[in-house]
C-alpha cells in the first residue's frame, strides 16, 4: 500500500515548516502568492490530499455542507440542490447531497454521518416518514446550523424556507372554477405534511369562496402521488356516481398519471375534464395537452436555503427566520376551457 503524503513531506520537499505548508494550503493572507503557490505545486506532484476532517477539528470549520433530499429524481429537488450549490460556492463551501428516500431511518442515519464528517450545517427537506424530529432537535442542541426546505416544521424554531402551498393550491383551484368548473376532485398527500396539509385547505378555501360544497368523495388520499396514485385516483373517480369535470393534484406526477387514464378512455381533456397540478416538474410542459401547474421557484429556494444557512454560521446570537416565496400559476392547455 502507498504511504500518503503528509504536510511534512511537503515541507520537507521545500525546506520549510509544516506550519508554514498547512497556512498555505488553507489559504492564510500572510503567505506570500510564491510560497502558496510552491506548496500548491509541491502538494500535486507528491499527491497529497487534503485532509478534511482533520482541518475541521483543528479551525472548527469544514467548509462543506450536507444537503438531504427525499429523492434525487425530481426536477424540483434538483433545482433547489443547484440553488443551494451556486449560492454556497460563493463562499467556498462543499456540497455533500444526500438522498433519505423518504424513509425516516435513513435521514438520520445521513445526518449522523454527515456529523461525523464535520459538515458545518444541514439543509434538508423532512422526509415522508418522519414523525419523530428528536434527530432534529439533538442537532439545534449541538448548535449545528438547520435549514429546512419545503417540507419544514415550524414548531421546531429553525429557520426554513418554503413557498406559500396555500396561495398555489387556492389559485390553480379558482382558475378551474373561472374555466366553469363545477365539480373539482384533489388528489391530496399525506396530511401530517404540512405542505399537503396547506394545498388541500387552498383547495376547499377556493370551492367555499365560490360558493360550493365540499365533496369528501372527490378527494383521492394518497401516500406518494406518483403517476400510478394519479392513475388509480383517476380510475377510482370515473366510477363515481356523479363524475369530477376537473382535478387539481397536489403533485404534477399524480395529476400526468390521471392524464393517460383519461386518454386510454377517451376522455377529452380539458373539455370533459380539466386538469391542474403542482411543482412544475418538465415533463409537464411537454405532454400534450400541456399540464397547468404552480411553479414552486426550485432554484430561488435553493438560494435562499442558503443564504439562510450561511447567516447562521456567521451570527452568533442568530434569530431562526422563515421565508415563504410566492408561487405562480402557470396555466397550459390542460385546463383551459375558457380563451
Amino acid at each position: 500500500m502507498t504511504k500518503k503524503s503528509t504536510i511534512h513531506d511537503i515541507a520537507k520537499e521545500l525546506n520549510i515548516t509544516a506550519s508554514t505548508v498547512s497556512r498555505a494550503l488553507n489559504g492564510n493572507t500572510r503567505i506570500s502568492e510564491a510560497t502558496r503557490e510552491a506548496v500548491q505545486e509541491a502538494a500535486r506532484k507528491l499527491n497529497y490530499h487534503h485532509n478534511q476532517i482533520a482541518s475541521a477539528l483543528r479551525s472548527g470549520r469544514s467548509y462543506t455542507v450536507g444537503v438531504i433530499v427525499p429523492t434525487a429524481d425530481r426536477s424540483f429537488f434538483s433545482k433547489v440542490v443547484r440553488g443551494i450549490e451556486e449560492e454556497l460556492d460563493k463562499s467556498g463551501y462543499n456540497v455533500i447531497i444526500c438522498q433519505s428516500n423518504d424513509r425516516y431511518e435513513s435521514e438520520k442515519r445521513h445526518i449522523e454521518a454527515l456529523l461525523r464528517l464535520r459538515a458545518d450545517g444541514i439543509i434538508l427537506s423532512v422526509a415522508k416518514q418522519t414523525r419523530d424530529y428528536a434527530h432534529f432537535t439533538q442537532l439545534k442542541q449541538k448548535n449545528v446550523p438547520l435549514v429546512f426546505f419545503d417540507r419544514v416544521n415550524d414548531k421546531l424554531g429553525v429557520s426554513s424556507v418554503s413557498v406559500d402551498d396555500f396561495s398555489g393550491a387556492y389559485q390553480a383551484t379558482q382558475h378551474l372554477i373561472q374555466q366553469g368548473c363545477k365539480r373539482i376532485a384533489h388528489f391530496a398527500g399525506l396530511q401530517h405534511i404540512g405542505i399537503y396539509r396547506e394545498r388541500l385547505r387552498g383547495y376547499i378555501e377556493a370551492l367555499q369562496d365560490a360558493g360550493f360544497q365540499t365533496d369528501e368523495s372527490l378527494i383521492y388520499y394518497s401516500n406518494d402521488l406518483f403517476p400510478e396514485d394519479g392513475a388509480a385516483g383517476m380510475r377510482q373517480l370515473l366510477q363515481h356516481p356523479h363524475p369530477p369535470d376537473a382535478v387539481f393534484s397536489a403533485s404534477d406526477y399524480a395529476a400526468l398519471g390521471a392524464m393517460q387514464v383519461l386518454k386510454e378512455h377517451k376522455i377529452a381533456i380539458p373539455q370533459d375534464i380539466a386538469l391542474a397540478g403542482f411543482a412544475n416538474e418538465p415533463l409537464g410542459s411537454f405532454v400534450e395537452p400541456g399540464l397547468t401547474t404552480v411553479n414552486q421557484h426550485g432554484l430561488q429556494m435553493g438560494a435562499a436555503a442558503a443564504k439562510l444557512f450561511l447567516e447562521q454560521i456567521e451570527q452568533h446570537a442568530y434569530a431562526p427566520r422563515k421565508m415563504v416565496l410566492n408561487p405562480e400559476l402557470l396555466v397550459r392547455a390542460s385546463s383551459l376551457r375558457r380563451t
